[in-house]
This record gives C-alpha cells, sequence and structure tokens, in this order.
C-alpha cells in the first residue's frame, strides 16, 4: 500500500498529490480585511478552486472566472508591498500578490480579501489543526 503525500499550495484550498508541490506547500493564503488567515470554515469557496502549478506559476481556476496566474519564484526585495497576517494566533511576515489578486478572490469569495504569500525569509508556520 502506498501513501501519497499531497500539498496545498494556498492554505486551505484544494490539495495537489504532484511532488512538484512540495516547495509550495502552504505558501499561498487568502487573509481578511483584518489580514487574519481565512481558512476553509471562513471562506467555503476555497474548496472550491482548481489550483494546478505550470510554465512558473501557480495557475488557480473557478468557476465563472477567469484564470488567475500567479509566479511561482519571484525574489521579494519590495518592501512595500510586506505586511503581517494573523495566522492560528500569532503574526507572521507575508507579502501581498497585489491589486488583481486581491479583487479575484474578493470577488469568489464574496468578502473583502486579499492573497499574500508567507515571506521566504518568515521562518516555519504553526498552522492550526
Amino acid at each position: 500500500m502506498t501513501t501519497e503525500s499531497v500539498f496545498q499550495p494556498i492554505a486551505g484550498a484544494t490539495a495537489l498529490a504532484d511532488e512538484a508541490a512540495r516547495p509550495y506547500d502552504r505558501r499561498w493564503l487568502a487573509v481578511d480585511d483584518r489580514d487574519h488567515w481565512l481558512d476553509a470554515g471562513r471562506a467555503p469557496g476555497l474548496a472550491a478552486l482548481e489550483v494546478s502549478l505550470r510554465f512558473g506559476y501557480l495557475v488557480i481556476r473557478a468557476e465563472g472566472m477567469l484564470r488567475l496566474d500567479v509566479p511561482l519564484d519571484v525574489i521579494e526585495d519590495d518592501d512595500s508591498v510586506e505586511r503581517s497576517a494573523r495566522i492560528g494566533g500569532r503574526d507572521v511576515r507575508v507579502v501581498d500578490e497585489g491589486e488583481l489578486a486581491s479583487a479575484w478572490f474578493s470577488q469568489w469569495l464574496g468578502q473583502p480579501c486579499r492573497l499574500v504569500k508567507v515571506h521566504p525569509d518568515a521562518g516555519p508556520v504553526n498552522w492550526p489543526g
């Protein structure tokens, strides 16, 4: 019997049974207008996302929405896009993915939110449950 590893590029969203997704496991997350992590319980639409990795992009699809492509590996050198997100009662350094991603996720999830990724220098995140 084999056990397959699964990885969630977007925390709380669809998991991928793809070893290529390992370095991107829970790298991205949606946060509300108070910068608190939106898990699948607070944002049920996350579970309906189709997520894949293609040609250096995180590709996000949802029914009735245009595809959203987010670059996988970007050097974080712009301090103006850094913020702090609350994950499991702790503040974590994150990078905002911009207005297009924010509009896309806000529309899909039906609430104001932003797509952010854990900053590469943030250290390990203590994800709840």
